[in-house]
């Protein structure tokens, strides 16, 4: 087990840890959290060995084996099949065994080193080594390409197989989840839930951590904390102890009242009943937490659009994807067929396996690039708010915030409607906590999070009407995506919103567009039905590709017609009455009369419920036909009819939803 007793950790002059005193298990799941610069990187470099405490006791097993994602940027002709293999560093010695005992000709030194080759699993290393690259989202026709043609985020995919490679009775992952996408975040997921040795994950996306945790670290004042749960768990029972320790609790009300209006305001609003479920527990969640989040030292808010234009755009018969290279060459399409209207104050998820082009969706929605056919009609006075994943790198790393922000409102003017002296913009940088010299401090300096709510900054600025917002969390702790979360949900336009972290997803979004097969269309469905869509498409596709390679090695065969019998009542599952146990006449007679009672009861909620079901979905036929009417229709009057009708389908949709809600609770308990 590992043992901190009394330990002192201190980078320069100061104290991370003081008094720290915890002991964690073998085969524990342990999440490691705290605000930013509180210490958790300087204890990983404690357990890793990198660093050594300046007071107290420190103890891990001496035979432990470690793994941890290397930091640094590969640079390296070899294939990716060939650099995640050599993360096996037990196989790596044996290999270099056998080679010296080859060379000095010992043949007992060869018979022992391929039995411990055997042992040490050598036989199916390489099929290993590529089912962890395939489950992080590469193709398989990229396994033997080099890593140095891969961009930055995929090496460091390939960094994290490297180390999930290795045998280990420890490991250690940083913000494991920064370069991947939800479909390599579940894979992801369940591979580390099968991990049978210790695990301690630094990382800001809350449902990762619920999910493959079940131990909570937490950094705070120089002090460790010990609690038994995930990361839900460690927030409710930190909620409960602030309430409980706090004698002025003033100041946070204000907050919570602040939290209230808006979960109030959101709880039941949504255009899919499944969906209004997810959201409706998350904000619950928030509810409890109240007293926690209120703590939180940042938080923002979205300043009311001027204008809010209804469609805010019309999609027409549209493909997406990047134009010819070559004069003569054919564009490569990714996207094709597109007809969608986004309304205003429509809050939409972006779904979609890796690759299948939601940032190109949302790149070209975003003026970043062009549609390839077709026509995207923008409603008169709209303005964008843009975050693209790779917006941190646009950043001027020489200049200052201040600099930025002055910038940002030359080139706005008059048109921004927002003060623009300095002491203004300073001002206004700290309300995004760019306080005191941090307004003067070069950007390329600063950190990942810092970089990010700089670029938040500069969006809110703008008073955008729709928020475009691809990957935001990325470099965000967990505070500052709780205070991004609030704010969205208070903002009066439309959000679209491609994330990996399922926390905002489930908060802040009301419906979910799928992007896959080269088609965008809507999902029926809450993001635990698109977490078993991935899985089941990543199945799909791995048989698609056995098939094509079985396809190629050999030629195709005669392919003989063959008859299945269909089932017969022999084939019929056996009866119930087999399989129940002998019972007495008078209580088999009382438990029918009690299914019958259930029966009476949930009779009629099941006939509302179907009723419901049948009103929702010519509701939503209706409001497919009348979005349809806004693309094509001109003459104003026709406009207008539409866009009322669509209001009165969305208030009458939120009325029918909550009463589904209710219904399913009803039946729920009746059991």
């Amino acid at each position: 087990m590992i043992t901190l007793k009394n330990v002192v950790l201190r980078r320069s002059a100061k104290v991370l840890l003081d008094g720290a005193s915890v002991t964690l298990n073998p085969g524990e799941k342990v999440g490691l959290v705290g605000r930013n610069g509180a210490g958790k990187s300087t204890l990983f470099a404690l357990l890793n060995g990198s660093l050594h405490e300046d007071g107290g006791d420190f103890h891990i097993p001496a035979q432990w084996r470690m793994a941890q994602v290397a930091q640094e940027m590969p640079e390296t002709s070899e294939s990716a099949t060939d650099f995640v293999l050599a993360g096996d560093t037990r196989l790596a010695e044996l290999r270099a065994q056998l080679a010296a005992a080859e060379a000095a000709d010992d043949g007992m030194a060869i018979a022992h080193a391929y039995t411990d080759l055997a042992d040490a699993g050598d036989h199916d290393a390489v099929p290993r080594a590529q089912a962890l690259i395939l489950g992080l989202g590469f193709k398989s026709s990229e396994l033997d390409n080099p890593v140095d043609s891969f961009s930055g985020g995929w090496r460091m995919r390939l960094q994290l197989a490297r180390a999930l490679m290795c045998p280990s009775d420890l490991m250690l992952l940083d913000e494991p989840t920064n370069h991947l996408d939800l479909d390599a975040l579940v894979w992801l997921e369940a591979w580390l839930k099968k991990y049978a040795g210790t695990l301690i994950v630094i990382s800001h996306d809350r449902e990762f951590l619920d999910a493959i945790t079940d131990v909570t670290l937490h950094i705070e004042n120089a002090k460790l904390t010990r609690y038994g749960g995930n990361y839900s768990k460690f927030e409710e029972m930190r909620a409960l102890q602030m309430e409980q320790q706090q004698a002025a609790f003033s100041k946070q009300q204000e907050k919570i009242a602040h939290l209230q209006k808006f979960i109030d305001r959101f709880k039941a609003k949504a255009s899919k009943a499944k969906q209004a479920q997810s959201r409706v527990k998350a904000l619950e969640r928030m509810e409890k937490v109240a007293p926690l989040l209120a703590e939180a030292e940042f938080t923002f808010e979205f300043k009311e659009p001027g204008h809010i234009p209804n469609p805010m755009m019309s999609i027409t018969d549209a493909s997406f994807g990047y134009a010819a290279e070559e004069e003569g060459a054919p564009p490569k399409v990714i996207l094709q067929g597109v007809s969608k209207s986004v309304l205003a104050g429509q809050r939409i998820g972006i779904l979609g396996a890796n690759g299948q082009g939601k940032s190109t969706f949302v790149k070209t929605v975003a003026h970043d690039m062009a549609p390839l056919a077709g026509s995207i009609i923008e409603g008169k006075g709209l303005r964008i708010g843009y975050f693209a994943q790779q917006e941190l790198d646009v950043l001027r790393p020489q200049d200052t915030p201040l600099e930025h922000m002055v910038r940002l409102a030359r080139e706005m003017g008059a048109d921004a409607k927002q003060p623009s002296r300095e002491q203004d913009l300073r001002s206004y940088l700290g309300s995004f906590n760019f306080s005191g010299d941090m307004v003067k401090q070069p950007v390329g300096t600063m950190s990942g999070g810092e970089k990010a709510r700089l670029v938040l900054a500069m969006m809110v600025w703008q008073r955008p009407n729709l928020l475009l917002l691809d990957e935001p969390t990325n470099h965000l702790d967990l505070a500052t995506r709780e205070a991004l979360a609030v704010a969205l949900n208070e903002f009066e336009g439309t959000l679209m919103l491609v994330s990996h972290d399922r926390a905002l997803l489930r908060s802040v979004c009301d419906e979910f567009w799928l992007v896959g097969r080269g088609e965008v269309g809507p999902f029926d469905g809450d993001l635990d039905d698109y977490q078993r869509y991935l899985l089941d498409e990543a199945k799909r596709l791995r048989e698609a590709a056995k098939v094509a390679e079985r396809a190629a090695a050999t030629p195709a065969p005669a392919v003989a017609e063959r008859r299945v019998a269909a089932p017969g009542p022999a084939a019929a599952a056996p009866s119930s009455t087999a399989d129940k146990p002998a019972g007495g006449r008078d209580q088999r007679k009382q438990d029918a009369q009690a299914r019958q009672q259930l029966a009476d009861t949930a009779r009629p909620l099941k006939r509302e419920l179907g009723q419901i079901d049948q009103r929702l979905a010519a509701l939503q036929q209706e409001k497919a036909i009348l979005e349809h009417r806004l693309q094509t229709a001109t003459a104003p009057a026709e406009l207008a009819d539409a866009g009322k009708r669509l209001k009165q389908i969305g208030t009458e949709t939120e009325a029918l939803e909550e009463r589904w809600l209710q219904l399913t609770a009803d039946l729920e308990a009746l059991g």
